[in-house]
């Protein structure tokens, strides 16, 4: 008998969000679960994707994005790319295949029209039973958080980042 599956999120304007979803793929995978991570503005690898290879049988992971487009306007590519892997996603979570799906920066896309709210509330109606999502990013919007099962809030205190300390190897990217 499968586990059911629930919806997480993960959002606020701390850091960590990612870093939470991906240690929870790397825990699915431990079990035996396979796992399908879908970035969502995101184009650049970092050093997650060079330890994520060395669980490949398990974990697959995409990214849906081109360069990074924090701090300047997004284009028709943006959106096409977008567009493109929450096609693909929906057709992994209908699949069944993947009892962990993670959507990472959904609510990214959400902010910038790429995917609507709406949408995403219909792939979280739609998923097979046993298949888990998990949605990242910030801003939330008051809907998705009302169908979830869980979500966590990461709350900024205090970064390093203010000081002028950009994002290192092996700790942010």
């Amino acid at each position: 008998m499968r586990n059911k599956g629930y919806i997480q999120i993960y959002t606020g304007n701390g850091k960590g969000k990612t870093t939470a979803a991906i240690g929870l793929a790397v825990r699915a995978a431990g079990a035996g679960l396979k796992v399908f991570i879908g970035q969502f503005a995101k184009g650049s690898k970092c050093s997650e994707h060079k330890a994520l290879a060395k669980f490949a049988k398990n974990i697959r992971l995409k990214q849906y994005g081109g360069k990074c487009f924090i701090g300047r306007k997004h284009d028709a590519k943006d959106l096409a790319m977008a567009r493109r892997g929450f096609e693909e996603i929906k057709r992994m979570v209908a699949s069944g295949r993947y009892p962990l799906v993670i959507l990472d920066e959904i609510t990214t896309a959400n902010k910038y029209g790429f995917v609507t709210v709406d949408e995403v509330l219909m792939l979280i109606k739609s998923k097979p039973q046993h298949v888990e999502l998990v949605l990242t990013g910030r801003n939330a919007d008051s809907e998705l958080i009302k169908s979830a099962d869980l979500v966590t809030e990461m709350k900024e205190v205090k970064h390093y980042f203010k000081r002028g300390v950009q994002a290192r190897v092996g700790i942010e990217k």
